[in-house]
């Protein structure tokens, strides 16, 4: 198997079990009934390793899988747009940031900009679509989109170096950023 087929897979596993774990597991953990999206983050993970274009075609498919799963209750496409969003732009921020270089805190920043990015995408398509399951109001959407923020951000020192280390091992001549 080739290195980019590897990597490819390991970016697919990391979605699948991203998302087993989200849609199971955290949802009894949550916090005012928010939960951390590992998805969005493994999408960052992904992005942040491999570039724009990777990590656009993995937000997508990712926000596709988030959008059918169960108990999904709301319009399909808002979590694709989203996170191909997100993938897009950590992409871009990783391919700035080959040059320059930054450590730990300037990944938490690139995960708490691109987590409300993706919340915010996603909630207010959401109130533009009349969708039954979106906050009401602008005002309790900045209360879930902000909680998201800080778990997501939590949730990254755990998540972020499992899915790099997966990538690494793969294809290590094409990482976007070292």
């Amino acid at each position: 198997m080739s290195g980019r087929v590897a990597a490819a897979v390991a970016a697919g596993v990391a979605v699948l079990v991203a998302l087993v774990l989200q849609t199971s597991v955290l949802p009894h953990l949550a916090w005012h009934g928010v939960a951390p999206d590992l998805v969005l983050v493994v999408v960052v993970a992904v992005a942040l390793t491999r570039g724009a274009h990777t990590g656009t075609v993995v937000g997508f498919a990712a926000g596709v899988l988030v959008d059918l799963a169960p108990p999904a209750d709301h319009v399909a496409g808002r979590w694709a747009l989203a996170l191909m969003l997100v993938g897009y732009v950590a992409g871009r921020v990783a391919e700035d940031r080959a040059a320059r270089g930054t450590g730990v805190l300037g990944t938490l920043a690139v995960v708490a900009a691109c987590s409300f990015l993706g919340s915010s995408v996603f909630a207010l398509t959401g109130l533009l679509l009349g969708d039954a399951g979106t906050v009401d109001g602008i005002a309790g959407l900045l209360g879930v989109v902000a909680t998201g923020v800080v778990l997501d951000v939590l949730v990254t020192p755990l998540v972020m170096p499992l899915v790099t280390r997966a990538l690494e091992r793969r294809e290590p001549e094409r990482l976007a950023v070292r």
